[in-house]
């Protein structure tokens, strides 16, 4: 998500602030590895689908960003291979590669990777090309650069006057700048379109914002490096408001990037357990009735629940809908119209006293021998036990229902 920002001066007077920055990069490291993890059981099991192959691959270039632009890794990089200061164009390089991608995904995720246009491969290939060349530049300019002295915290500015290093900083901030503008663009102008499923439109507004924080931090860097090169001090921009600003907007892509999947999947569960809840008063009602219950699976998926549920009341339902009193039924729906029920709801408490009656009755045989069309009764299940949560209702119904004939009057 961003940054050697990780580069930048200690921000506090006291041990106490000096201590949150040396600890504060992990935070975001720990939100992109927390999204990553969120991820990787749906990029495991639809591995063929290349976009969420990409997105994988973009929090966990994210996540590297942010685990080597903490100082004690970046002292741990300089130690081990021996070069001071080696972290600065290893750390601008990640960043650089997670601009690139994220340009290159979000036009992929925005036009499929089916398009094939030729506006989309020249589009595709000047950021793969454009931005491996800036890697390529940031390490050719390190080494034409002289930084003797490790800076683990304020290296931007340090050297922001240092030829060659001067270079290298402009060059990466420049390059993320661009990223960001072109990306911030094409989200928002994705967030107009029409038709958008509403969870994948609240993520392109986290990731808006999120890139929108993005232009803050690259706002904040380049005006400290351009004060130094004036001879001035806006170090404190670098050291006190590119950091937060780096995390929230970590933290808001991580968000823009799952919240799309874990909202669909969460809202699929609340639906599946809710379904399986407004069954309830059915389900005590035919267990009662049948003296039979759903078998408990302590794994069980809340899919092979509801699954369940239904099915027993279906089985439970049949018999005893083969002797419902057709007759008792009509004018149930009829006192129910009358009563000022709608349409729907009136057959689901004509169903509700129907049922009742016959259970409290037993079964008897029907008229003409004929059996009674119980389609509508198994298919709407649901309806008819959200109709027995009103016993009111239903005694409502049944009083009207047993008054004499035409009595009832029915209103449209």
């Amino acid at each position: 998500m961003h940054y050697a920002g990780a580069l930048t001066t200690a921000p506090g007077p006291a041990e106490f602030i000096s201590g949150f920055y040396t600890s504060f990069w992990w935070i975001p490291a720990g939100v992109l590895a927390a999204a990553l993890a969120l991820k990787l059981p749906t990029i495991i099991r639809l591995w063929g689908d290349p976009l969420l192959r990409a997105v994988g691959g973009l929090l966990l270039l994210g996540c590297a960003v942010f685990v080597f632009v903490a100082p004690s890794t970046i002292a741990w990089v300089n130690r081990v291979t021996g070069v001071p200061n080696i972290s600065a164009p290893w750390v601008y390089s990640l960043l650089t590669a997670y601009c690139g991608a994220c340009l290159w995904l979000i036009t992929a995720w925005r036009n499929g990777l089916s398009d094939q246009s030729a506006t989309t491969r020249r589009t595709r290939r000047w950021v793969v090309s454009g931005y491996s060349g800036v890697i390529v530049a940031l390490w050719v300019l390190f080494v034409l650069a002289e930084v003797p002295e490790e800076r683990l915290r304020d290296l931007d500015t340090y050297y922001a006057t240092t030829p060659f290093m001067r270079e290298e900083i402009l060059l990466y901030l420049l390059a993320h700048t661009t990223a960001v503008l072109i990306t911030s663009k094409l989200l928002w102008n994705w967030i107009r379109a029409d038709g958008l499923d509403a969870w994948l439109r609240w993520g392109l507004k986290f990731l808006g914002l999120g890139y929108a924080m993005n232009l803050v931090f690259d706002a904040a860097k380049l005006t400290a490096v351009v004060a130094r090169w004036t001879g001035h001090d806006l170090d404190w921009l670098n050291a006190n408001v590119a950091p937060p600003v780096a995390c929230l907007s970590a933290v808001l892509i991580a968000v823009g990037f799952i919240l799309p999947h874990a909202g669909q999947y969460l809202h699929g569960r609340w639906r599946l357990r809710l379904a399986h809840h407004e069954l309830r008063p059915l389900y005590l009602l035919m267990r009662a009735a049948t003296g039979d219950r759903v078998p408990f699976v302590l794994r069980a998926s809340p899919e092979l629940r509801l699954t369940r549920r239904e099915t027993f009341i279906r089985d439970a339902l049949l018999p005893l809908a083969q002797h419902l009193d057709e007759d008792l039924h009509q004018r149930s729906y009829d006192a129910a119209r009358a009563l000022g029920h709608p349409a729907e709801r009136a057959r689901a408490l004509a169903s509700v006293v129907a049922i009742l009656d016959t259970i409290d009755a037993g079964p008897r045989p029907s008229g003409d021998g004929d059996d009674p069309d119980t389609t509508d009764l198994l298919r709407e299940i649901g309806a008819v036990s959200r109709a027995l949560r009103q016993p009111d209702d239903i005694r409502a119904v049944r009083v009207r229902a047993a008054l004499p004939e035409g009595s009832v009057r029915v209103t449209e």
